[in-house]
């Protein structure tokens, strides 16, 4: 099995000795979280650092960044989009524990493994998810679908006029590329 592939960290000497160790890889085809699938336009890249700061625990950074392919807003159609995810989690190691536990203690929360091969999917699934916009478009001037018979006005003409409020919403985007 090729490493870049493989979505975790041994960190058994840091974990005895301190120090800091690091890994990077690729996520290729789709992103899974939770039973869904974020499909990838190409590999997204990640990497990752772990640090000991004493008694157990680790200080864990990372970056994960790709193009999710998306669906547009407007026509439907693929549009892929550059997501760029940065995250932080204190973790504890408690040999024994099973998998991944989030907990608390004095406010400050943590996440608990016990095992020195650290999975790191979840926390790059998660990074990568929230940082997905809300909605897509395929290009800034996407025409959409024609509200009558629903062909693609990007793909042809119709010949349906546009309705009266898409007129009124050609507007607002006119004002909001101004602005920018």
């Amino acid at each position: 099995m090729d490493p870049n592939l493989v979505q975790s960290i041994n960190l058994a000497r840091i974990v005895r000795e301190g120090g800091t160790a690091e890994a990077k890889g690729e996520i290729h085809g789709a992103i899974r979280l939770d039973g869904e699938q974020i499909l990838l336009e190409a590999p997204a890249l990640w990497k990752v650092s772990v640090t000991s700061i004493g008694d157990g625990e680790l200080w864990l950074s990372g970056e994960i960044a790709g193009k999710a392919v998306l669906e547009c807003r407007r026509c439907l159609e693929a549009a892929p989009t550059l997501v760029r995810a940065h995250f932080h989690h204190m973790l504890r190691y408690q040999p024994g524990a099973e998998g991944l536990e989030v907990k608390e203690e004095n406010e400050e929360e943590f996440v608990v493994f016990g095992h020195p091969d650290l999975d790191l999917s979840v926390f790059l699934s998660e990074a990568f998810a929230v940082e997905l916009p809300l909605a897509a478009l395929c290009k800034q001037d996407c025409q959409g679908l024609c509200p009558v018979c629903g062909a693609n006005r990007n793909q042809t003409d119709c010949g349906h006029p546009l309705s009266q409020e898409a007129s009124k919403l050609a507007g607002l985007d006119k004002f909001l590329d101004e602005i920018k």
